[in-house]
């Protein structure tokens, strides 16, 4: 089983209250073997919300913030957690998650200003799920997705 953003499959779950769409992940998704999350949703936050990003602390912490000027990192937290519960339960060996958000980014992730830069890091939720051995992928990495995917299930 694989976890799935739920954005990707026409979900008006994202923070604009709009999907992200995708047909590669929409079309594999038929075969019934994933399910769809929104970490953002399960942590409590409303659809629309202001737009969030991940901060980075002096003392190696990290705490996200809306755009407002308000912390969120519980509400993060929060969905990080059910979403690894979720993972569990299904026994999830990957994820395909959106990137740059400050749940499922992997890899790089927004630095925090909301001036649209860049930055090495994780989303709280692929982090959680990638720390729990579940591989995560984007939404442009279709064919080390489908490469992976058939590794593990020609086992």
């Amino acid at each position: 089983m694989v976890i799935v953003s739920a954005c990707f499959l026409g979900v008006n779950c994202r923070y604009n209250g709009i999907s992200e769409t995708n047909k590669w992940v929409e079309e594999w998704t038929k075969n019934g073997m994933a399910v769809a999350i929104c970490p953002e949703v399960l942590g409590g936050l409303p659809i629309p919300r202001p737009p969030c990003e991940i901060q980075r602390m002096e003392n190696h912490k990290i705490r996200i913030m809306d755009q407002c000027g308000d912390e969120q990192t519980s509400a993060f937290l929060i969905g990080a957690q059910k979403t690894l519960e979720i993972a569990k339960i299904i026994d999830a060996k990957a994820a395909i998650l959106k990137e740059r958000s400050p749940s499922c980014g992997f890899g790089k992730v927004y630095d925090g200003s909301f001036s649209k830069r860049l930055i090495i890091g994780n989303g709280l939720t692929a982090d959680l799920l990638s720390q729990n051995g579940i591989e995560i992928f984007n939404e442009n990495q279709e064919v080390a997705f489908k490469a992976f995917y058939k590794k593990i299930t020609a086992k």
